[in-house]
Protein backbone atom coordinates (compact mmCIF):
# COMPACT_ATOMS: atom_id res chain seq x y z
CA UNK A 1 0.00 0.00 0.00
CA UNK A 2 1.53 3.32 -1.08
CA UNK A 3 1.78 5.52 1.67
CA UNK A 4 2.65 9.64 2.21
CA UNK A 5 4.16 8.52 5.73
CA UNK A 6 6.64 5.79 3.91
CA UNK A 7 7.42 7.61 0.42
CA UNK A 8 11.15 8.92 0.72
CA UNK A 9 12.03 12.04 0.90
CA UNK A 10 14.69 13.75 -0.75
CA UNK A 11 16.54 17.75 0.76
CA UNK A 12 19.84 17.69 -1.51
CA UNK A 13 21.92 14.74 -1.16
CA UNK A 14 20.75 12.77 1.74
CA UNK A 15 17.59 10.83 0.87
CA UNK A 16 15.26 9.96 3.85
CA UNK A 17 14.33 6.63 3.78
CA UNK A 18 10.48 7.86 5.09
CA UNK A 19 8.94 11.24 6.32
CA UNK A 20 9.21 10.17 10.26
CA UNK A 21 11.65 12.14 12.33
CA UNK A 22 12.97 11.98 16.21
CA UNK A 23 12.63 15.59 17.43
CA UNK A 24 15.48 16.78 19.64
CA UNK A 25 14.93 15.92 23.11
CA UNK A 26 16.98 17.22 25.51
CA UNK A 27 18.21 14.92 28.14
CA UNK A 28 20.12 16.88 30.68
CA UNK A 29 22.57 13.92 30.69
CA UNK A 30 25.88 15.07 29.61
CA UNK A 31 28.95 15.41 31.77
CA UNK A 32 30.73 18.88 31.13
CA UNK A 33 29.07 19.06 27.76
CA UNK A 34 30.50 15.65 26.74
CA UNK A 35 27.45 13.06 25.96
CA UNK A 36 28.17 9.57 27.14
CA UNK A 37 26.73 6.01 26.81
CA UNK A 38 23.00 7.58 28.12
CA UNK A 39 22.85 9.11 24.95
CA UNK A 40 24.11 6.56 22.53
CA UNK A 41 21.63 4.00 23.98
CA UNK A 42 18.40 6.81 24.12
CA UNK A 43 19.50 8.04 20.35
CA UNK A 44 20.91 4.25 19.01
CA UNK A 45 16.89 3.15 20.49
CA UNK A 46 14.77 5.34 18.32
CA UNK A 47 16.86 4.81 15.32
CA UNK A 48 16.67 1.39 15.65
CA UNK A 49 12.74 1.79 15.26
CA UNK A 50 13.04 2.92 11.90
CA UNK A 51 12.60 6.92 11.46
CA UNK A 52 14.31 8.51 8.32
CA UNK A 53 15.96 11.11 10.71
CA UNK A 54 17.25 10.89 14.51
CA UNK A 55 18.12 14.71 15.11
CA UNK A 56 20.90 14.58 18.18
CA UNK A 57 19.22 17.28 21.32
CA UNK A 58 20.07 21.36 21.31
CA UNK A 59 23.62 20.97 21.85
CA UNK A 60 25.54 24.33 23.12
CA UNK A 61 27.47 26.43 21.03
CA UNK A 62 30.11 27.36 23.93
CA UNK A 63 29.43 26.38 27.71
CA UNK A 64 28.10 29.26 29.35
CA UNK A 65 25.25 29.30 26.77
CA UNK A 66 23.69 25.92 27.65
CA UNK A 67 20.29 25.72 29.71
CA UNK A 68 21.45 23.39 32.26
CA UNK A 69 24.96 21.62 33.32
CA UNK A 70 23.77 18.55 32.06
CA UNK A 71 23.69 20.05 28.27
CA UNK A 72 25.67 18.87 25.51
CA UNK A 73 28.20 20.60 23.63
CA UNK A 74 30.45 20.86 20.39
CA UNK A 75 32.48 23.86 21.29
CA UNK A 76 35.90 21.75 22.09
CA UNK A 77 37.09 19.71 19.88
CA UNK A 78 37.29 16.97 22.48
CA UNK A 79 33.45 16.43 22.34
CA UNK A 80 33.68 15.31 18.72
CA UNK A 81 34.68 11.75 19.40
CA UNK A 82 31.21 11.34 21.55
CA UNK A 83 29.22 12.60 19.19
CA UNK A 84 30.71 10.50 16.25
CA UNK A 85 29.72 7.70 18.14
CA UNK A 86 26.38 8.66 17.68
CA UNK A 87 26.03 9.55 14.30
CA UNK A 88 27.31 6.48 13.34
CA UNK A 89 25.24 4.38 14.92
CA UNK A 90 22.27 6.23 13.39
CA UNK A 91 23.44 6.01 10.36
CA UNK A 92 24.63 2.11 10.52
CA UNK A 93 20.33 1.71 11.18
CA UNK A 94 19.56 3.44 7.54
CA UNK A 95 18.71 6.18 9.32
CA UNK A 96 20.00 10.15 8.65
CA UNK A 97 21.59 11.39 11.66
CA UNK A 98 21.07 15.32 12.57
CA UNK A 99 22.37 17.38 15.14
CA UNK A 100 20.52 20.96 16.38
CA UNK A 101 22.90 23.34 17.77
CA UNK A 102 21.73 26.47 19.91
CA UNK A 103 22.29 29.31 23.05
CA UNK A 104 20.03 29.16 25.34
CA UNK A 105 19.79 33.15 26.21
CA UNK A 106 18.22 34.48 28.75
CA UNK A 107 16.58 30.69 29.96
CA UNK A 108 20.33 29.58 30.34
CA UNK A 109 21.61 28.27 34.24
CA UNK A 110 18.67 26.90 34.99
CA UNK A 111 18.20 24.04 37.23
CA UNK A 112 17.60 19.99 35.77
CA UNK A 113 13.96 19.86 35.28
CA UNK A 114 13.41 16.60 37.69
CA UNK A 115 15.32 19.12 40.28
CA UNK A 116 12.74 21.81 39.34
CA UNK A 117 13.49 23.48 36.38
CA UNK A 118 13.81 26.84 38.02
CA UNK A 119 17.00 29.02 37.90
CA UNK A 120 19.79 28.01 39.39
CA UNK A 121 20.72 28.86 43.26
CA UNK A 122 23.61 27.10 43.42
CA UNK A 123 26.75 27.15 41.31
CA UNK A 124 24.91 29.36 38.21
CA UNK A 125 26.65 31.38 35.57
CA UNK A 126 25.72 34.83 34.33
CA UNK A 127 23.19 34.70 30.75
CA UNK A 128 22.98 37.13 28.03
CA UNK A 129 20.32 38.25 25.82
CA UNK A 130 19.37 40.73 23.56
CA UNK A 131 18.03 42.55 25.85
CA UNK A 132 18.50 42.90 30.20
CA UNK A 133 14.96 41.52 30.67
CA UNK A 134 14.47 38.19 33.24
CA UNK A 135 12.37 35.52 31.75
CA UNK A 136 9.89 35.35 34.91
CA UNK A 137 9.73 36.83 38.17
CA UNK A 138 12.62 34.91 40.25
CA UNK A 139 14.76 34.32 37.03
CA UNK A 140 18.18 35.98 36.95
CA UNK A 141 18.27 39.19 34.98
CA UNK A 142 20.41 38.33 31.69
CA UNK A 143 23.13 40.78 30.54
CA UNK A 144 22.27 42.52 27.13
CA UNK A 145 25.02 41.32 24.51
CA UNK A 146 27.50 43.89 23.12
CA UNK A 147 27.36 44.35 19.15
CA UNK A 148 31.03 42.72 19.49
CA UNK A 149 29.56 39.50 21.42
CA UNK A 150 26.89 38.88 19.12
CA UNK A 151 29.58 38.81 16.32
CA UNK A 152 31.42 35.86 18.48
CA UNK A 153 28.44 34.31 18.71
CA UNK A 154 28.31 33.78 14.98
CA UNK A 155 31.29 32.66 14.75
CA UNK A 156 30.97 30.10 17.67
CA UNK A 157 27.85 28.81 15.48
CA UNK A 158 30.07 28.32 12.97
CA UNK A 159 32.71 26.36 14.64
CA UNK A 160 30.06 24.06 16.60
CA UNK A 161 28.51 23.09 12.82
CA UNK A 162 33.02 22.84 11.78
CA UNK A 163 32.46 19.77 14.97
CA UNK A 164 29.12 18.64 13.92
CA UNK A 165 30.34 17.80 10.25
CA UNK A 166 33.55 16.39 11.39
CA UNK A 167 31.61 14.01 13.90
CA UNK A 168 29.88 12.55 11.01
CA UNK A 169 26.32 14.33 11.11
CA UNK A 170 24.29 14.61 7.46
CA UNK A 171 21.38 17.24 8.84
CA UNK A 172 22.28 20.28 10.64
CA UNK A 173 19.55 22.40 12.92
CA UNK A 174 19.82 25.67 14.11
CA UNK A 175 17.44 26.02 17.18
CA UNK A 176 15.85 29.37 16.94
CA UNK A 177 12.61 28.65 18.77
CA UNK A 178 11.41 27.99 22.63
CA UNK A 179 12.44 31.20 23.99
CA UNK A 180 16.16 30.84 23.69
CA UNK A 181 18.72 33.45 22.10
CA UNK A 182 17.66 32.95 18.63
CA UNK A 183 13.89 33.45 19.71
CA UNK A 184 14.67 35.89 21.77
CA UNK A 185 16.04 38.07 18.87
CA UNK A 186 13.22 37.69 16.88
CA UNK A 187 10.56 38.06 19.42
CA UNK A 188 9.82 42.27 19.87
CA UNK A 189 8.60 40.78 23.60
CA UNK A 190 11.53 40.42 24.43
CA UNK A 191 14.17 42.37 22.06
CA UNK A 192 14.23 45.82 23.33
CA UNK A 193 17.30 46.87 21.60
CA UNK A 194 17.96 50.42 19.54
CA UNK A 195 20.80 49.47 17.65
CA UNK A 196 20.87 47.24 13.92
CA UNK A 197 19.50 44.01 15.86
CA UNK A 198 16.34 45.60 17.01
CA UNK A 199 13.29 47.23 16.46
CA UNK A 200 12.06 46.58 12.94
CA UNK A 201 11.56 43.11 11.26
CA UNK A 202 14.74 43.22 9.16
CA UNK A 203 17.01 44.05 12.35
CA UNK A 204 15.59 41.51 14.72
CA UNK A 205 15.81 38.92 12.27
CA UNK A 206 19.88 39.98 11.19
CA UNK A 207 21.43 37.71 13.79
CA UNK A 208 19.70 34.52 12.87
CA UNK A 209 20.56 35.46 8.81
CA UNK A 210 24.09 35.84 9.76
CA UNK A 211 24.14 32.82 11.73
CA UNK A 212 22.28 30.35 9.09
CA UNK A 213 25.20 32.44 6.36
CA UNK A 214 28.04 31.30 8.58
CA UNK A 215 27.10 28.15 9.34
CA UNK A 216 25.86 27.32 5.63
CA UNK A 217 29.77 28.69 4.98
CA UNK A 218 30.45 25.68 6.70
CA UNK A 219 28.15 22.95 5.67
CA UNK A 220 28.67 21.14 2.54
CA UNK A 221 26.14 22.44 -0.20
CA UNK A 222 24.95 18.51 -1.00
CA UNK A 223 23.75 18.54 3.28
CA UNK A 224 20.59 20.02 4.49
CA UNK A 225 20.52 22.92 7.13
CA UNK A 226 17.21 22.87 9.05
CA UNK A 227 15.45 25.77 10.87
CA UNK A 228 13.49 25.28 14.38
CA UNK A 229 11.29 28.35 14.92
CA UNK A 230 8.82 29.38 17.42
CA UNK A 231 5.82 30.45 14.95
CA UNK A 232 4.10 32.42 17.22
CA UNK A 233 4.17 33.79 20.34
CA UNK A 234 0.79 33.00 21.31
CA UNK A 235 0.90 36.15 22.73
CA UNK A 236 -0.88 39.68 21.38
CA UNK A 237 2.18 42.10 19.90
CA UNK A 238 4.24 39.09 19.97
CA UNK A 239 6.13 37.35 16.64
CA UNK A 240 2.94 35.96 14.63
CA UNK A 241 2.96 33.28 11.55
CA UNK A 242 2.72 35.78 9.03
CA UNK A 243 5.87 37.31 10.84
CA UNK A 244 7.42 33.33 10.47
CA UNK A 245 5.94 33.20 7.06
CA UNK A 246 7.95 36.08 5.62
CA UNK A 247 10.74 34.91 7.49
CA UNK A 248 10.22 31.78 5.48
CA UNK A 249 11.02 33.89 2.55
CA UNK A 250 14.04 35.58 3.53
CA UNK A 251 15.93 31.99 4.87
CA UNK A 252 15.28 30.01 2.33
CA UNK A 253 17.78 31.59 -0.05
CA UNK A 254 20.52 31.61 2.42
CA UNK A 255 20.34 27.87 2.39
CA UNK A 256 17.83 26.68 4.69
CA UNK A 257 16.15 23.50 3.22
CA UNK A 258 13.36 22.66 5.87
CA UNK A 259 11.53 24.70 8.80
CA UNK A 260 10.59 22.85 11.69
CA UNK A 261 7.77 24.48 12.87
CA UNK A 262 6.98 24.74 16.96
CA UNK A 263 6.01 27.48 19.15
CA UNK A 264 6.07 29.54 21.84
CA UNK A 265 8.32 30.15 24.45
CA UNK A 266 9.46 33.14 24.55
CA UNK A 267 7.60 34.56 27.37
CA UNK A 268 6.13 33.03 30.50
CA UNK A 269 2.62 34.33 30.32
CA UNK A 270 1.51 32.98 27.06
CA UNK A 271 -1.40 31.03 27.03
CA UNK A 272 -0.98 28.08 24.20
CA UNK A 273 -3.94 25.97 22.83
CA UNK A 274 -2.62 22.62 23.51
CA UNK A 275 -4.48 19.78 21.90
CA UNK A 276 -3.54 17.03 19.26
CA UNK A 277 -1.80 18.41 16.23
CA UNK A 278 -2.10 21.95 17.47
CA UNK A 279 1.05 23.22 15.47
CA UNK A 280 0.72 21.59 12.40
CA UNK A 281 -1.44 24.70 11.09
CA UNK A 282 1.72 26.64 11.42
CA UNK A 283 3.76 24.22 9.29
CA UNK A 284 1.13 24.47 6.34
CA UNK A 285 1.18 28.10 6.71
CA UNK A 286 4.76 28.50 6.73
CA UNK A 287 5.19 25.61 3.65
CA UNK A 288 2.39 26.74 1.50
CA UNK A 289 2.89 30.44 2.21
CA UNK A 290 6.64 30.43 2.71
CA UNK A 291 7.65 28.12 -0.35
CA UNK A 292 9.85 26.11 2.11
CA UNK A 293 9.48 22.68 3.17
CA UNK A 294 8.26 22.29 6.73
CA UNK A 295 8.08 19.45 9.43
CA UNK A 296 4.97 19.48 11.73
CA UNK A 297 5.52 18.71 15.62
CA UNK A 298 3.16 18.82 18.62
CA UNK A 299 1.10 15.76 19.90
CA UNK A 300 1.52 14.06 17.10
CA UNK A 301 1.05 10.66 18.15
CA UNK A 302 -1.07 8.23 15.59
CA UNK A 303 -0.01 6.66 12.16
CA UNK A 304 -3.35 7.91 10.57
CA UNK A 305 -3.15 11.26 11.98
CA UNK A 306 0.86 11.52 11.12
CA UNK A 307 -0.37 10.12 7.32
CA UNK A 308 -3.32 12.79 7.18
CA UNK A 309 -0.80 15.59 7.62
CA UNK A 310 1.57 14.63 4.79
CA UNK A 311 -1.27 13.84 2.63
CA UNK A 312 -2.55 17.17 3.28
CA UNK A 313 0.23 19.28 2.56
CA UNK A 314 0.44 20.56 5.43
CA UNK A 315 3.46 19.45 6.15
CA UNK A 316 7.09 17.53 4.32
CA UNK A 317 8.05 15.69 7.55
CA UNK A 318 6.75 14.92 10.98
CA UNK A 319 8.82 15.01 14.01
CA UNK A 320 7.67 13.26 17.07
CA UNK A 321 9.24 13.75 20.74
CA UNK A 322 7.09 11.94 23.75
CA UNK A 323 5.55 9.59 22.01
CA UNK A 324 9.11 8.07 20.99
CA UNK A 325 9.61 8.30 24.15
CA UNK A 326 6.83 5.98 25.37
CA UNK A 327 7.35 3.65 21.59
CA UNK A 328 10.87 3.87 20.45
CA UNK A 329 9.25 1.34 17.92
CA UNK A 330 6.35 3.72 16.61
CA UNK A 331 7.54 3.59 12.88
CA UNK A 332 7.00 -0.18 13.18
CA UNK A 333 3.44 0.07 14.29
CA UNK A 334 2.31 2.62 11.94
CA UNK A 335 3.64 0.94 9.26
CA UNK A 336 1.45 -2.04 10.17
CA UNK A 337 -1.36 0.33 10.72
CA UNK A 338 -1.00 2.47 7.44
CA UNK A 339 -0.35 -1.65 5.36
CA UNK A 340 3.13 -1.35 5.19
CA UNK A 341 6.35 -4.26 5.86
CA UNK A 342 7.99 -2.35 8.64
CA UNK A 343 11.54 -1.92 8.64
CA UNK A 344 12.79 -4.10 11.43
CA UNK A 345 16.52 -4.84 12.39
CA UNK A 346 17.65 -8.25 11.51
CA UNK A 347 18.45 -8.90 15.63
CA UNK A 348 14.64 -8.51 15.68
CA UNK A 349 13.13 -10.19 13.30
CA UNK A 350 11.88 -13.48 15.30
CA UNK A 351 9.53 -10.72 16.92
CA UNK A 352 7.62 -11.12 13.82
Amino acid sequence: MATNLFTPLRLRGVEFRNRIGVSPMCQYSAIDGFVNDWHLQHLGARAAGGPGLVIVEATAVSAEVRITHGCSGLWDDAQIEGMAQIAAFVKSQECVAGIQIGHAGRKASAQLPWEGGGPLSVDPWQSVAPSAIAFDDGWHTPRELTVAEIHGLTQSFAAAARRALAAGFQVIEIHGAHGYLMNEFLSPLVNQRTDEYGGSFENRTRFLREVIAAVRNEWPEDLPVFLRISASDWVEGGWTIDDSVELAKMVGPLGVDLIDCSSGGAVAYAKMQVGPGYQVPFAEAVRNRGGIATAAVGMITEPHQAEAILAGGQADLVLLAREFLRNPYWPVHAARALGVEPRIPNQYLRAL
